[in-house]
């Protein structure tokens, strides 16, 4: 069961954790798209495992005890791995292919020891399995059933279904992040990714996922400002209501409305409503003066709430529609975490991204920071966390950005890898959906 210790100023939750790494997965996830971060987990895991010790949810934050750590591998490849992971108190087991496709047998082994662990004597309080295999759906879910938290760590594209069944999800980028912190640290938001919202000081972030409805456009009751380096905050009001919220936006794959989190908060403490919101008037003017953590807008409609730290106002979905049915645009942006821009900023990222590759050799930070930039230049700003899907999608359909390929050829591989996720979600496309889709995601560079 989660303990809890008295030792320090308030409390600090302590979860009996067990780890699951599929080596194999996320290694040459993370070698596709980062392979300084790749390199960095694989020779340092001591140093993120102890970064992936904190986190926060809904009852606030929490330390992990990891008391199982297992890392499978394929010692026919990486081997020169396997004394990292011993030295950081992992137990490896080897997992050589047994097919000449090169599959091996990592994800049964996995599987059987995280079902034992379940039925066995320790009670876990939460399995983490790093990888962004779909195929460990059924294992989530047996998890969940058994009511244990699971939490998921990617470093590539993830299902929805397996998305859905997990209380954490760490996304790739996010998980470069935690093997590089002086990296994260040192990128600098592009001018306009964070402007006229109130952004407020950053706190403890944790991960997962969901969005939904609309709400009726509020006017914040702080006058919005340009996001600015956080200042020490007072401590924020300790409640139900607000963890709820922070765990919310800090775990969302993209920014929620308005309407979803207000909900969200008067779910958790049902006394919002009847004291007009604790007295701050609205549910925007509660916020930001309750949640300092997260930034709102009234615009575009319906209203918007994000974590500051992973998105901007570039982020939020455009006005005017994606493609030419509203319902296929908005289930393909609820499905499969495609980010919802307009197709003048998918072509505008497009090309800048074309133009970026043929004077500058392609490095994930600096590349997405250099596209960002662009397109802000030309009238069309698009948020850090929708440049990283784009690429990220664009290099796990297979195209080499190292080979500088021309506009039509990332809009081309992008919109093979959102087909792609359509189907696997098992979403079902006419020809003429499948269309429609393509000049949408495509920027239109495709429509000729």
């Amino acid at each position: 069961m989660t303990t809890t210790s008295t030792t320090g100023s308030e409390p600090a939750r302590r979860l009996r954790s067990a780890l699951f790494v599929d080596f194999d997965n996320v290694y040459l996830g993370l070698l596709r798209i980062d392979p300084v971060a790749a390199e960095q987990f694989a020779t340092e895991p001591g140093q993120w495992l102890d970064r992936l010790e904190a986190g926060v949810d809904a009852d606030g934050p929490f330390q992990r005890r990891f008391l199982v750590r297992l890392c499978y591998l394929n010692p026919a490849a990486f081997s020169q791995f396997r004394p990292n992971f011993l030295r950081a108190g992992f137990r490896v087991v080897d997992c050589p292919s047994l097919t000449q496709q090169g599959k091996s047998s990592a994800d049964i082994y996995l599987v059987l020891d995280a079902v034992d662990a379940i039925s066995g004597v320790t009670h876990y309080d939460e399995f983490v399995i790093a990888s962004a295999d779909a195929d460990f759906t059924p294992l989530a879910l047996r998890c969940r059933a058994a009511d244990r938290r699971v939490s998921i760590i990617t470093a590539g594209p993830v299902a929805g279904a397996y998305r859905a069944v997990a209380d954490t999800v760490v996304s790739a980028d996010e998980l470069a992040e935690l093997v590089l912190p002086e990296r994260a640290a040192a990128t600098v938001a592009a001018p306009g990714e964070a402007s006229e919202a109130t952004v407020p000081a950053k706190a403890p972030r944790a991960r997962t996922a969901r969005a939904t409805e609309s709400a009726p456009a509020e006017k914040p009751a702080t006058t919005p400002r340009k996001a600015k380096a956080p200042k020490a905050a007072a401590a924020a009001p300790v409640s139900k209501a607000r963890a709820v919220v922070v765990q919310r936006v800090r775990t969302s794959v993209r920014p929620l409305h308005a309407s979803t989190v207000a909900q969200l908060a008067q779910n958790a403490d049902d006394e919002l409503a009847s004291t007009n919101w604790a007295g701050a008037g609205s549910f925007l003017a509660w916020l930001a003066r309750d949640v300092p953590e997260v930034a709102s807008a009234t615009k575009p409609a319906p209203g918007w709430v994000w974590d500051p730290a992973r998105f901007g106002e570039a982020d939020l979905p455009q006005p005017g529609g994606q493609v030419n049915s509203a319902a296929i645009s908005r289930q393909v942006v609820a499905v499969t975490d495609t980010p919802g821009l307009t197709t003048a900023q998918y072509g505008t990222l497009l090309t800048a991204l074309a133009d970026d590759l043929a004077n500058e050799p392609f490095e994930r930070v600096a590349t997405s920071r250099r596209v960002r930039e662009a397109c802000q230049a030309a009238g069309a700003p698009v948020g850090r966390a929708s440049v990283n899907v784009v690429l990220g999608g664009i290099v796990f359909a297979g195209l080499d950005l190292a080979t500088a390929p021309s506009a039509e050829q990332c809009a081309r591989a992008w919109a093979d890898n959102v087909i792609g996720l359509c189907r696997g979600a098992r979403m079902e496309l006419s020809p003429a959906d499948v269309a429609a889709i393509r000049s949408w995601v495509g920027g239109g560079l495709l429509d000729s």
